[in-house]
């Protein structure tokens, strides 16, 4: 019989509404071991929390969330709030004892991420993981599989991006992703850093150095009154890092942007190495595509996929997967590691692998500022 959880959610925003369509579309799952139930919403504004009237396992809708916090009955939250709200939250719920799953990145910046994760360590009872949905499309699955296998051989060069455009109307309001007293200097970084690290850093690619390119675009953007008012965060990031390897080093570009004309919201992937390679993008969410060397030729060649996903779903397999379906096999992963029945499947962020983004992102930060290639400090031996 799959062991029963409850399940409180702080924040009811975008990412709030998605994790309870998400939970409530459990069913789907064929066999998991965990059986989640929503039954507490917490947010400030007390309009959004009319949403989850629609979830009638909802016994509690809060405004403190020290509700939750105190609340026996709830053993996992999911806590998504503004970056700003990361540390003080994250902290609270590790000394209410609670396990749970935070969004990115961790903290607003490196110190908060440290203390954190320092914090972390005097609780190992506690599971904690980080959030990052867009590896769990199965051709980010199989692209990651190949990566592991070693048949792409020697890597001569690797590329993780996530592509939004949203912000190249300029009439767009400002809000808190857009202030960096809310969102913090790391900008988009810290928004879409996670998303495009997550996979580097399971396969152990620690850079040691970094060279980024960071663009502030669009400087002010219309407040709540029509007035334009400042718009302080960074919009694009573009990150050469150099990862040692034993075979020699090789270059890992990382690329998070709200301003990429032509894009809506594309995860991509690609690695080639002397006797392999693959790439894979949301923007055809079926579709590997692998090259190869073959009787001295260079061959890509097109691989389909659909829903075949790591935890199996009710779904036929040649049906288009999407980003709902990500979220949802995100928490069958990190439900499915907390009761100690992953297995060899992909696992959420860490907290060791969310720090470690939060020192790249960092160095990333000072490049910016010295125009330099910079050290990533703390590195694993």
């Amino acid at each position: 019989m799959a062991q029963e959880v409850e399940v409180g959610i702080i924040g009811g925003g975008l990412m709030g509404k998605e994790v309870a369509a998400a939970l409530a579309r459990w069913p789907a799952l064929q066999d998991h071991p965990v059986r989640p139930r929503l039954t507490a919403v917490c947010d400030t504004n007390r309009g959004a929390l009319e949403w989850f009237d629609r979830i009638d396992t909802v016994r509690l809708k809060a405004t403190d969330h020290r509700q939750l916090m105190e609340d026996d009955r709830i053993e996992v939250l999911y806590i998504s709030v503004p970056h700003h709200l990361h540390e003080e939250l994250y902290l609270d719920a590790i000394s209410a004892g609670k396990d749970f799953l935070g969004e990115k990145p961790f903290g607003i910046d490196l110190a908060a991420g440290e203390r954190i994760v320092e914090t972390l360590g005097r609780r190992p009872e506690l599971f904690v993981r980080c959030s990052s949905e867009m590896p769990y499309f199965p051709g980010a699955q199989l692209a990651y599989d190949v990566i592991r296998s070693g048949v792409v051989g020697r890597v001569v060069e690797a590329r993780s991006a996530f592509l939004h455009s949203s912000d190249l109307d300029v009439t767009k309001a400002i809000n808190w992703k857009r202030q960096a007293r809310f969102c913090g200097r790391l900008g988009v970084m810290g928004d879409l850093g996670m998303h495009v690290l997550h996979v580097p850093l399971r396969l152990g690619w620690h850079p040691a150095r970094v060279y980024a390119v960071l663009q502030d675009i669009v400087r002010e953007r219309p407040g709540p009154n029509g007035e334009l008012e400042p718009c302080d965060t960074i919009d694009n990031a573009t990150l050469v890092c150099s990862v040692e390897s034993d075979e020699g080093p090789f270059p890992l570009t990382v690329e998070t942007k709200r301003i990429a004309p032509g894009e809506t919201n594309t995860w991509v992937l690609r690695v080639v190495g002397m006797e392999g390679g693959v790439e894979f993008s949301t923007r055809n969410p079926k579709t590997v595509r692998l090259f190869t060397v073959r009787d001295g030729r260079q061959i890509w060649e097109h691989q389909e996929t659909g829903s075949q996903s790591a935890f199996p779903t009710v779904t036929g397999g040649i049906f288009e997967f999407g980003f709902s379906d990500a979220v949802l096999q995100m928490w069958a992963a990190f439900l499915a590691e907390r009761a100690g029945a992953l297995g060899d499947r992909f696992g959420c962020v860490t907290p060791d692998e969310a720090l470690a983004a939060h020192r790249l992102l960092d160095a990333a930060l000072r490049s910016g500022e010295s125009g330099r290639a910079e050290p990533v400090g703390d590195q694993p031996s």
